[in-house]
């Protein structure tokens, strides 16, 4: 279940990005499963169709989806690729907070803090 709200600091893209990314990552939504068209979930949640459509290709771009012509979008299996490289990236995250004497609490507010302004964008490969 995918929820917008209108009154976030974040852009409805990116909530909506962010909810399908942590829904593929947890395997809510399961490798091959066939997401709705970007008309159908932009009709659902009441968005723009280019906005539903740029959460899609930023998805794509990080690999946790792909699309295949008119057969649609589907969860890709490159996704589990995406969440070794995230554990990577936050052992060197905190390899580095160590090395600059940063406490785990503010480590994370700091990582929070980077989620949650809505800049965030995704690595390419």
């Amino acid at each position: 279940m995918i929820v917008i709200d209108a009154a976030s600091p974040v852009p409805p893209f990116e909530q909506l990005r962010a909810q399908l990314a942590r829904q593929i990552q947890d395997r809510t939504l399961a490798v091959g499963t066939r997401l709705p068209t970007i008309r159908q979930l932009a009709a659902n949640l009441g968005l723009a169709v280019n906005t539903v459509g740029r959460a899609y290709r930023e998805l794509e771009e990080a690999g946790l989806i792909e699309t295949r012509g008119r057969a649609g979008s589907f969860v890709s299996a490159a996704g589990e690729d995406g969440l070794e490289r995230a554990r990577q990236a936050a052992a060197d995250y905190a390899a580095v907070v160590a090395s600059l004497g940063i406490d785990a609490g503010e480590a994370i507010r700091i990582v929070q803090a980077a989620l949650t302004s809505g800049t965030v964008k995704p690595a390419s490969s």
